[in-house]
C-alpha cells in the first residue's frame, strides 16, 4: 500500500454522543424472618442476553409517588409480598446502552420487613419475572447474579444481626456491632 504524503486527507467528524436517560428506579431486601433463619424473597427473569438470572426485586417510580413507595409497590407487584420498610440500605448507580441512548440508572435499596401475601409473578404488569422464591439469606451470595445485590444483602444480613451499617451513595458499608443505646442518652427511649 503507497500512502501520499501530499494528498489531503479527508477530516472525519467525532462520532456524535448518544443521548443520555437517567431512570431511576427502587426495589430491595424483604425479609421474613424464621426460626431457621431470614429468608429473602427473589425474582428470576432473563437478562438481555436471555440468561435466567436471580435478582432482588425492583422497578422504576411512578408519577409522584416516593422511592420508598415504589419500592413497596415493586416488590409487591413482582414477588406477591406486602412489606414494610425497616430502612434504606443503598444506592447502586450505573450506566449501560440502550438502544439510541445511554442510560443513567440508579437504584435505591431498603430493607423490609415481610407482613403479608404469598408467592406470586402473576401481579408483575411488566411480566419480567418469570419466577418466584423464598431463599434462606445465607444462601443469596450464591444465587444472586450481581455482585452490588449481594453486597446490599450482607448489608441487610449485618442489620439484622444488629451490627451498625453505614448508608453511602454508591456503595455499602459495614461497621461494628452497635453498642446497646442508653435509653437516657438523649432523653427518649425511642431508636
Amino acid at each position: 500500500m503507497h500512502i501520499d504524503p501530499h494528498e489531503r486527507r479527508r477530516r472525519v467528524a467525532p462520532p456524535t454522543p448518544q443521548p443520555v436517560v437517567d431512570e431511576v428506579s427502587a426495589g430491595g431486601v424483604v425479609v421474613d424472618l424464621r426460626p431457621d433463619g431470614p429468608h429473602v424473597a427473589v425474582i428470576a427473569r432473563r437478562n438481555r442476553g436471555g440468561r435466567l438470572e436471580w435478582c432482588l426485586p425492583k422497578g422504576h417510580l411512578e408519577g409522584e409517588e416516593t422511592a420508598e413507595e415504589a419500592a413497596v409497590r415493586e416488590i409487591a407487584e413482582e414477588t406477591g409480598i406486602d412489606g414494610v420498610v425497616r430502612r434504606p440500605l443503598g444506592t447502586i448507580d450505573y450506566w449501560f446502552a440502550g438502544d439510541h441512548h445511554r442510560v443513567h440508572k440508579v437504584v435505591h435499596h431498603f430493607l423490609l420487613d415481610a407482613v403479608g401475601g404469598y408467592l406470586t409473578i402473576e401481579n408483575d404488569p411488566d411480566h419480567e419475572a418469570e419466577d418466584v422464591a423464598w431463599i434462606a439469606m445465607r444462601d443469596l451470595p450464591d444465587r444472586l447474579a450481581y455482585p452490588n445485590e449481594r453486597r446490599l444483602v450482607a448489608a441487610a444480613s449485618d442489620i439484622l444481626a444488629g451490627l451498625e451499617v453505614r448508608y453511602v451513595r454508591g456503595t455499602v458499608s459495614r461497621a461494628t456491632r452497635a453498642r446497646p443505646r442508653d435509653p437516657d442518652e438523649n432523653g427518649t427511649d425511642a431508636p
